[in-house]
């Protein structure tokens, strides 16, 4: 049970400054509200979570916060296969995505007991080895459902030696983007080659790592609105 705490970080200014509104989404699946809050999100009740995202999106667009062609989504590990399953499910929704290290290939990787944190993630997933269990993954594992239809501006990262997320995940789905989608639209793969599931050691690195994830996000601003 994961809460997101509501911590500062400064280079978040980089886009209020410009004008953005940053939002967190507190969906089930998470223990903001408490157990039951978590638990109806995980298991057989996955799909809670993404639900829950959408209507957090259609919230912001119907009360005036932002429209569909200014709405920029971002999650990492877990949150970018929240980015994934959604992307599948409401593309229309969002102008840009960012997805850090996500956790795309569901069924693959719960399907091998080898992977280090396979085991212990079946409390979270389920066991794919149940037929119950494996339907139900395989129909939001974001690698799974991939369709030909128009996706928006979309940045997918990975790291090469992350022993959590093994960048294959990351580089199966973008490749099954490009094979599949039917838009013109920016599809980008940043695989660090000296990175694991965080960010490069060094003081500056997530910095860094920050700037050219606000640099993608306004560049797709630019390419709606053609201003600087």
């Amino acid at each position: 049970m994961i809460c997101i705490d509501p911590t500062f970080r400064g280079s978040r200014f980089s886009l209020v400054d410009r004008g953005f509104i940053y939002v967190i989404a507190h969906i089930r699946g998470g223990g903001e509200m408490g157990r039951n809050w978590y638990e109806d999100g995980k298991l057989l009740k996955k799909k809670n979570t993404f639900t829950d995202f959408i209507a957090c999106a259609e919230h912001l667009i119907e009360n005036k916060y932002c429209t569909k062609e200014k709405l920029c989504i971002n999650g990492r590990s877990a949150g970018g296969l929240l980015m994934g399953a959604v992307l599948n499910m409401r593309p229309d929704l969002f102008k840009a995505a960012v997805a850090g290290v996500p956790f795309v290939d569901v069924l693959t990787t719960m399907l091998d007991p080898t992977i280090p944190l396979t085991t212990a993630e079946w409390e979270e997933w389920g066991d794919p080895r149940k037929e119950e269990y494996y339907y139900y993954m395989k129909s939001y594992s974001p690698v799974d459902n991939v369709k030909a239809q128009d996706y928006p501006h979309i940045l997918v990262t990975a790291g090469l030696n992350d022993p959590r997320v093994m960048y294959s995940e990351p580089a199966k789905f973008v490749a099954k983007l490009r094979e599949l989608k039917t838009d013109d639209n920016l599809l980008l793969f940043k695989c660090e080659l000296g990175a694991g599931h965080f960010s490069k050691s060094g003081r500056f690195e997530k910095l860094r790592e920050d700037a050219f994830t606000y640099a993608f996000i306004l560049k797709t601003q630019v390419l709606c609105f053609g201003t600087s």
